[in-house]
């Protein structure tokens, strides 16, 4: 396999930036790219991502506005968010050569077409071999060098192995794996859990009813996983049991954050206008038509994508949960 010695990181967000400072920890050649001349041409002068304050961009890493420079890489994180993921990738199509990994490190499912991140580079990137990284992770975190551990998928074996320790570090830990859609269905549901489980924060429901709706919440990312084939050991591991912890107990999640100012009272349209992406919103209503087609029972999921479609109020949507039907734990 050849070297995977310069890696390119599409997205210049707080995560991207993240990670290509990891990447520059692990000795790669990186090079940041914005799709903002602007923007690209401050990272370069200042250092410094305005969306990660106080972290410095690291030395080795080159930034740049143009994604042919980019291309140019032995290795490609594609780090914008999941609805713009098949606009860069199809502009990336023509500048990247066969074979070189594509890692999708965005959590959430194309609305429109319900494809999954890698079937969105399979889709626009015939040429790559499609990845996927996902687990518990902020970008803060990771950036100030706390320890934090995820799981990296591909399809072959060798190659997920070799893509962790191109990208590990001692305080950034990649456990490997091929399942690729037990990683991506793991990111994707615990985005619009976390929104519920924010609005129960909001609500004042109380640490119960939080844990109640984390453990059924879990129960329903399994099914919904289960039924795509998913395996046991991802869905509990880090980027699906993991990652709902993490997501759904702490503000810094912007998915929780959305939730708690939805339960606090905020009006739909005014509770995302704090310029930072929840990925979940766009995520809910595609997660509860899949599994409604595939006859897997996810009432928490259904609720949330009614509320952000504007079908049922906050109440309602708790009444709806609260009146289930009594039924076996299983």
């Amino acid at each position: 396999m050849t070297a995977l010695r310069r890696i390119a990181v599409l997205g210049a967000g707080a995560w991207g930036t993240a990670l290509a400072n990891i990447a520059a920890r692990a000795g790669r050649e990186v090079t940041l790219w914005s799709r903002d001349a602007a923007f690209a041409a401050g990272l370069a002068q200042n250092r410094e991502n305005p969306r990660l304050p106080g972290i410095r961009l690291a030395d080795p890493v080159a930034t740049t506005a143009t994604l042919a420079a980019a291309a140019d890489a032995d290795a490609v994180l594609l780090v914008v968010p999941a609805q713009a993921v098949r606009t860069v990738a199809t502009a990336l199509a023509p500048m990247l050569r066969n074979r070189i990994p594509v890692i999708a490190c965005a959590k959430g499912i194309e609305r429109g077409t319900r494809r999954f991140m890698t079937e969105v580079i399979a889709d626009c990137l015939p040429q790559a071999v499609p990845a996927i990284l996902s687990g518990p992770s902020f970008a803060a975190d990771v950036a100030r060098g706390l320890p934090t551990a995820v799981t990296l998928a591909a399809g072959d074996d060798a190659l997920s192995s070799a893509l962790a320790r191109t990208l590990g570090v001692p305080t950034f830990r990649l456990y490997h794996s091929t399942d690729l859609r037990g990683v991506e269905i793991g990111g994707a549901a615990k985005n619009v859990l976390a929104i519920a489980a924010g609005i129960v924060h909001g609500r004042k429901l109380g640490a119960s009813a939080a844990a109640a709706l984390t453990t059924r919440g879990f129960a329903e990312l399994v099914r919904f996983g289960r039924s795509f084939g998913a395996r046991w050991e991802t869905l509990t591991g880090l980027s699906g049991l993991g990652d709902l912890i993490l997501t759904c107990a702490s503000a810094q999640s912007r998915n929780f954050s959305l939730g708690l100012r939805l339960g606090s009272g905020v009006a739909l349209a005014d509770a995302h206008r704090d310029g930072k992406l929840a990925e979940g919103m766009f995520t809910a209503s595609v997660l509860a038509e899949m599994a409604s087609e595939r006859g897997v029972d996810m009432p928490i999921s259904a609720a949330v994508a009614a509320v952000l479609d504007g079908r049922l109020n906050i109440d309602a949507a708790i009444d709806s949960l609260l009146t289930r039907p009594f039924r076996a734990e299983h």
